[in-house]
């Protein structure tokens, strides 16, 4: 796993060349971009949301858009438009900042869900269809989108379709006291971020992405994955459990997590490490649990803690 541990290795340092901490978000963002998936990174303002995707796409020699979310944004700004060319007397397609390999989606919840739903082709099926002709995007493709949790004016919630698609969603957090500090040093002449460079071209990205077939999991550590979805399908505070899409992101995650660690086989470990970000967003919890904080979160964490974990020794039956 030399190409996606080395990698990894780079792209975080050029990352905190900017960025203070956030080691397990650097991480997430990682693992999205190998694994093909979008993420979602869902906080207050102020803590750096922007600045880390930013800094992110600089470190990559990527095609990289951002769109602006706003109530007034129409799908057409985000997929493209075919408009009539007078010089020409014939339709040209302009294609919309969708088409690049990382796309920032800022504040995704100003946007309406019309708009919204512009993007819902294009994350999961990696195309986008304007005027009835069908647009392939570029590879890798990256959406990294970021939203407020606090405010309701002028927000419209995300649809659970939606969310779902997300391959992870995560949360920055306020910094600790040191980091603050350092954050203050940092900043204090200028912005390290003008002066960052691209460590590495959509060629390395695409080698590490390849190299991440060859991370051998086992049948049993399939069956402990399948143990955990189904598991919240059934749990008391839950309406509606995680999909198969949300049990093959956990998979893809784990292989990368285990690749990122330096081997070529999956642990229990390494499912345990990504089960929270890539599983609790996908659950609809009752109208009482939605009262509690991360409430999502807690149910995957207590789902882990009492799953039968997979050993050397047969399971005797355990997850037949």
């Amino acid at each position: 796993m030399e190409k996606i541990n080395a990698l990894y290795g780079k792209l975080s340092e050029n990352i905190h060349k900017v960025i203070v901490g956030k080691d397990e978000t650097i991480k997430l963002l990682y693992i999205s971009l190998l694994c093909g998936g979008h993420i979602l990174i869902e906080d207050v303002p102020g803590t750096g949301k922007t600045m880390l995707v930013k800094s992110f796409s600089a470190s990559l020699d990527c095609v990289c858009k951002r769109i602006q979310f706003t109530p007034d944004l129409m799908p057409s700004d985000i997929t493209g438009i075919n408009y009539y060319n007078m010089k020409t007397a014939d339709f040209e397609l302009i294609k919309g900042p969708i088409f690049a390999n990382i796309v920032l989606a800022d504040e995704i919840n100003r946007a309406t869900p019309k708009t919204q739903s512009g993007l819902l082709e294009c994350m999961e099926e990696r195309q986008a269809t304007i005027d009835g002709s069908r647009y392939p995007c570029p590879d890798p493709f990256m959406i990294i989108a970021t939203q407020n949790p606090l405010e309701n004016m002028g927000t419209f919630p995300l649809p659970e379709a939606q969310i779902d698609r997300f391959f992870i969603k995560c949360s920055m957090s306020y910094p600790k006291f040191n980091e603050n500090v350092d954050i203050l040093e940092r900043f204090n002449r200028n912005n390290p971020l003008t002066t960052l460079k691209p460590i590495a071209t959509q060629e390395d990205v695409l080698a590490a992405m390849a190299e991440l077939n060859d991370v051998y999991i086992h049948r049993d550590i399939l069956k402990y994955i399948t143990f955990i979805v189904e598991a919240t399908r059934t749990y008391p505070s839950v309406v509606l459990g995680s999909s198969p899409r949300g049990a093959l992101a956990l998979m893809k995650a784990s292989k990368c997590m285990a690749a990122i660690e330096g081997r070529n086989y999956v642990l229990p470990d390494d499912v345990k490490k990504v089960a929270v970000p890539t599983l609790a967003h996908r659950l609809m919890m009752t109208s009482s649990a939605r009262l509690k904080l991360n409430a999502g979160e807690e149910v995957i964490k207590d789902i882990v803690e009492k799953a039968p974990v997979p050993t050397e020794t047969v399971f005797d039956g355990v997850y037949n």
